[in-house]
């Protein structure tokens, strides 16, 4: 009874406008619920985010790598897809020995990039045309090129000692037995005392020691630096790993194969990211998201938890992953997948989810979640659209991801620039398993299938570069798949994308309405709905390969169809008996209503 009076609240007072592109962040109401019940409202919650690869987006000077100019010069591009901010991968001075998540200057743009000026006019060329900008904030590890480990290394009576870890080794070996991501041990022998230093990943990105106050400052420092410049927030690189275990113990076997679960959470994260929210964050109108993988769902939310005063979101890669077990990519189904949405989605209302299917570290989504094969690769594209896009939570896209871009044919090693993949070819090799089923596996799992330059056009180099060669190889299949090509067709993945875009900004409850699966046996067709204060909405989606059937209970006809990904006969839902075709989806609404949606 007391839902059903709550429910009977919300509908009689909630009345929602929309204002134009300048203001389309920040849903109004004459009325706010004041109800712990109903999601606080924020301008990230209501945004879209973009993100992009620089130097796989676009290059401006020819010499094969994409650069800010290119950025720039895709910027009305941007603006036609109708993304709300842009979460911009690491632009900062580096060595590159990981693709720029290794810095050595937090303050300077990358040579290769451009300079600080071209940041500036990308940075007001966004804000003209309404979009904001978050960056990356890699401040786990840094560059051994960075003047504070150069210090660091240099004397233990070194003011910058304690900037990173360092450890004597232990009967003439490292200190423990922790190991790298990217292969071998976590620890590097360096300087002349002969300690060692911690690195989570390449021997070229040394840890920084959090537990100095000093370190924490010049942090907090840097970060005021950007937003003192108008960036609008961070994406904060492996976040969950900034607090150490201070035992520094070995690992047992079992750590040894997933060692994130002792790198992950450290005792004193939560103060760590408590400190940064009062000194820095809580002074600017911003938006945060924490790379969180390491950790249960349980303890992503405790960092995103409204109350605590930590971050804002957090990617909790259970979805994304679903089945990867390190590079190995094991079978899922749709009912496990729907578990893990649920998961996510379906939390208490003083946490936000983000929705995301892929990232520069994951394959591509339709590779993944879809079926990439020429007769699915469109329907099944704009299917998994319409489920990033009708989620509770704010979505991430990554670009290539709204024309449909597909996983690379790698047919040998010497392909791959992936740090990772190089680290730990040997270690692989060694544990037995053959070249070729490695080769297989990073066919399915790798990062460089999301890294391959962005397909402008049909043109030499996809219209990524003049140049004659470009940094990554370019994926064979741009001659058919190209943003021109979806421009210039009315049907096409792009402007599919833009209409969900148009919907999800005009309407409330897809932003903050509840979710819930209908049908989450299922085991081709996600089916759930969103409800707001003024429209339920129904999402229907096969996703599978071949035609298949679900029945609906009675209360859900009447409603009409706002968009599908295929041609739908009858546009009102008067029949609870649906067939559909392979990966088609739907999205239907039904005004002034609110369901309890109990399922048959």
């Amino acid at each position: 009874m007391k839902t059903v009076f709550v429910s009977i609240i919300i509908f009689l007072i909630m009345s929602c406008k929309f204002n134009d592109k300048e203001d389309r962040f920040t849903i109004h109401s004459d009325k706010i619920m004041e109800d712990k019940a109903f999601p606080k409202k924020a301008w990230w919650k209501e945004a879209v985010v973009y993100q992009i690869y620089p130097r796989s987006f676009k290059d401006s000077n020819g010499d094969g790598i994409g650069d800010i100019q290119g950025i720039i010069s895709k910027l009305d591009y941007l603006d036609r897809l109708g993304v709300d901010v842009v979460w911009l991968s690491p632009h900062f001075d580096s060595p590159n020995a990981d693709n720029g998540y290794d810095i050595r200057d937090y303050r300077k743009v990358m040579e290769e990039f451009g300079t600080m000026a071209d940041f500036d006019q990308m940075l007001a060329g966004l804000k003209q045309r309404g979009i904001k900008l978050i960056i990356d904030l890699v401040v786990n590890h840094s560059s051994d090129e960075h003047e504070w480990f150069k210090q660091s290394m240099s004397s233990k009576d070194n003011p910058y000692r304690d900037y990173y870890i360092w450890k004597s080794g232990k009967d003439g070996k490292e200190p423990n037995n922790w190991p790298s991501f990217f292969g071998g041990s976590a620890w590097e022998q360096a300087g002349p005392d002969g300690e060692y230093y911690l690195h989570y990943f390449a021997k070229k990105q040394p840890d920084l020691n959090w537990e100095n106050p000093k370190l924490r400052e010049e942090v907090y420092d840097l970060m005021r630096f950007w937003l003192d410049k108008g960036v609008d927030g961070f994406r904060m690189d492996v976040i969950a790993l900034i607090s150490k275990q201070q035992g520094f113990k070995d690992m047992d076997s079992i750590g040894l194969q997933h060692p994130e679960f002792t790198y992950a959470y450290g005792p004193r994260l939560h103060e760590f990211l408590k400190e940064m929210n009062q000194k820095v964050l809580s002074n600017y109108d911003v938006m945060t998201v924490g790379e969180a993988f390491g950790g249960t769902p349980e303890m992503t939310m405790e960092l995103t938890d409204e109350r605590n005063e930590e971050i804002d979101l957090a990617f909790w890669f259970d979805v994304a992953r679903i089945g990867r077990d390190n590079w190995y990519q094991n079978d899922w189904s749709l009912t496990e997948f729907k578990k893990l949405v649920k998961e996510q989605c379906d939390v208490n209302y003083y946490n936000w989810p983000t929705i995301f299917l892929t990232n520069h570290d994951n394959p591509r989504t339709v590779s993944k979640f879809g079926d990439d094969s020429p007769e699915f690769r469109e329907p099944s594209a704009k299917l998994l659209a319409m489920l990033l896009l009708t989620q509770r939570g704010t979505p991430f896209l990554y670009q290539g991801d709204e024309i449909g871009m597909t996983n690379f044919p790698f047919a040998s090693f010497d392909q791959f620039d992936d740090v990772e993949i190089k680290g730990n070819y040997a270690k692989v090799l060694a544990s037995g398993i053959s070249p070729e089923t490695y080769l297989e596996e990073l066919n399915q799992s790798g990062r460089d299938h999301a890294r391959t330059p962005m397909q402008w056009s049909d043109e030499d180099q996809a219209g990524f570069t003049s140049g004659d060669t470009s940094w990554l190889a370019i994926n064979p299949n741009y001659t058919r798949i190209n943003v021109k090509d979806n421009l210039e067709d009315p049907n096409s993945i792009f402007h599919f994308y833009r209409k969900l875009l148009d919907i999800r900004q005009d309407n409330e409850g897809l932003i903050y309405g509840d979710y819930q699966d209908i049908a989450p046996e299922h085991p081709n067709i996600f089916a759930y709905t969103r409800t707001g204060a003024k429209a339920t909405y129904l999402v229907i989606l096969n996703m599978s390969s071949s035609q298949d059937a679900l029945e609906l209970n009675s209360s859900y006809t009447d409603y009409q169809l706002v968009i599908a990904n295929q041609a739908v006969e009858n546009k009102l839902l008067n029949n609870t008996s649906l067939k559909l075709g392979p990966w088609e989806g739907r999205l239907y609404q039904k005004n002034n209503t609110y369901h309890e949606n109990i399922k048959n």
